[in-house]
């Protein structure tokens, strides 16, 4: 895999979403590092990528309450256990679980495996609640997919915090998972 600094030079055979990222980010003014790859919809093909980014792994769940009243977009520690339980208690609301397809296309425009803070810039209705786990947040850099899991990008966290969160008009809550058994 090769590292390239911001945007593709050419992009033919991109898909809209993720040029809608590229031209979003550059309009921000942040700075990037990209990776083009094989199709990586799981944590072992992200941890190869991630290594090549040299970047905190990071896994993106999209997550809603039953009534599917409230959607949740949780960034956390790849190599952490994800706990329902754990999360229903500081985010007051029971019984989560994973939202559809059908949700990632109607709120974030993106589909499974590329799930990514990126899609809030999608979000123009706030229907989606940011959720950060506090060992991310450490991080100097965050790995994300451009709305594609054929790309993955290398942004400061400072950059996602204070230019790319204000310009989506979305704040975050910070969690805090064990994730022991």
């Amino acid at each position: 895999m090769e590292l390239f600094n911001g945007r593709p030079e050419n992009m033919e055979g991109r898909l809209p979403r993720e040029v809608r990222t590229y031209e979003f980010l550059d309009s921000l003014g942040i700075e990037y590092v990209r990776t083009d790859h094989e199709r990586a919809d799981n944590m072992e093909a992200c941890n190869v990528i991630d290594a090549v980014l040299g970047v905190i792994i990071c896994k993106n769940l999209f997550l809603c309450n039953r009534q599917k009243t409230n959607y949740y977009l949780l960034m956390m520690p790849g190599d952490k256990k994800f706990k329902t339980k754990e999360l229903s208690a500081q985010i007051n609301s029971a019984r989560l679980s994973f939202a559809g397809p059908e949700d990632m296309l109607q709120y974030l425009d993106i589909e499974p495996g590329a799930v990514s803070i990126m899609g809030l810039m999608n979000d123009r209705e706030h229907h989606v609640q940011l959720l950060i786990d506090e060992d991310v947040l450490t991080g100097e850099y965050i790995g994300c997919h451009p709305g594609v899991c054929t790309s993955s990008l290398k942004i400061k966290t400072k950059d996602i915090i204070d230019t790319f969160l204000p310009a989506v008009e979305h704040d975050y809550k910070t969690v805090k998972l064990l994730g022991e058994e």
